[in-house]
């Protein structure tokens, strides 16, 4: 059960740090407001007094997690198309332990793109 589940999270994860990215965003935004511009608030804010605080550390917390996950997404994702773009085989030995360690918490469709510059380079 908890490799379909990570493997879920594979396949989605720039999306999903995204939605966690904004959600956190709003949060803090929103709590933020409570506490430094009380005229400005919607009522809806004024309803959540007493959750106003903690909705400050959750919103903290997923605009971390979010933008850590995307950031490392990206990262490797540019690390892993400038090394898939190389036609040197030497070149691409000298980056392939390190390749296929980045390429496993991806997508799918990365492992793919390795698995045929593999077969292209002839690597085992």
């Amino acid at each position: 059960m908890s490799g379909k589940i990570t493997g879920f999270l594979r396949e989605y994860v720039f999306g999903l740090s995204i939605i966690a990215f904004i959600v956190g965003l709003v949060f803090l935004i929103l709590s933020l407001i409570h506490y430094f511009l009380p005229e400005y608030q919607p009522e809806f804010i004024e309803t959540l007094d007493t959750w106003n605080f903690y909705l400050v550390i959750i919103g903290l917390i997923v605009f971390a997690f979010g933008a850590y996950y995307l950031y490392s997404y990206l990262k490797n994702r540019k690390f892993v198309l400038e090394e898939i773009k190389t036609n040197k085989r030497s070149e691409f030995l000298k980056k392939h332990g390190e390749l296929k360690d980045t390429v496993r918490y991806m997508p799918s469709k990365y492992k793919k793109m390795l698995k045929e510059k593999e077969e292209e380079l002839r690597i085992k």
